[in-house]
């Protein structure tokens, strides 16, 4: 998944970027609202964490700017300051949710987590997938009713399908939502990682979850769902 900050303080942004990448989410920031907004209009984020008081263009202009020229990504904002007012002008500017600073990590993450769920219409944070299971809240798998362990870039990818059932997803998407540096990744690598997760989904008497699409890229689920 895919995430970008925009956060003028650089301590805050640096700390909000090494939490979403432990998650194994793909992360971009910039440091200020031209920036941010330029960013956002051309990468397809699945989720924007905004803070409200940034230089220049403000956050509730940038908000604004951003719906008004069609980017759909969740937004969360963050603000140091908690009034009525404010929180409801940035929803009614099309805000998703809502932080006050100062912060604890772990309520950003999980709210992030939350909204991405909604980006991909999963509301629980248990996903069934066949003989799958995955538990969003702490990344655990469960294959066959067996916990299974996965590496963090196996795991992001895991769940990228997972949210993304019985869809086409190319190699072009899962640079964007998997890899930071996907830009300059090659496919054999990802057809790598593809394998690593047939080879830990795979399990006698169930079908195979992952099927290639020649020339288009992968589908996960059963044949029902595609």
């Amino acid at each position: 998944m895919r995430v970008l900050v925009i956060e003028d303080y650089a301590p805050v942004r640096g700390a909000v970027m090494t939490a979403l990448r432990d998650e194994g989410w793909s992360a971009d920031a910039a440091g200020d609202g031209s920036e941010g907004l330029r960013l956002a209009e051309s990468g397809g984020y699945d989720v924007i964490v905004l803070d409200v008081m940034l230089p220049g263009i403000g956050g509730f202009d940038v908000l604004r700017a951003l719906r008004e020229r069609g980017v759909k990504g969740h937004v969360m904002l963050l603000t140091a300051r908690d009034e009525v007012a404010d929180r409801v002008q940035g929803l009614d500017l099309g805000a998703d949710d809502y932080l006050v600073k100062p912060f604890a990590m772990e309520e950003l993450v999980a709210r992030v987590r939350a909204l991405l769920r909604r980006e991909y219409d999963k509301k629980a944070p248990m996903i069934r997938i066949g003989h799958v299971d995955i538990r969003t809240t702490d990344h655990a798998v469960f294959v066959a009713g067996e916990p299974v362990e996965f590496t963090a870039r196996e795991y992001a990818l895991l769940e990228y399908f997972a949210l993304r059932v019985g869809e086409v997803v190319t190699r072009d998407d899962i640079k964007r939502h998997v890899y930071d540096d996907g830009g300059s990744l090659s496919s054999n690598v990802i057809d790598v990682y593809v394998g690593y997760l047939r080879r830990k989904l795979e399990r006698e008497g169930h079908p195979p979850l992952i099927r290639t699409r020649r020339g288009e890229g992968y589908v996960f689920g059963s044949a029902d769902s595609a």
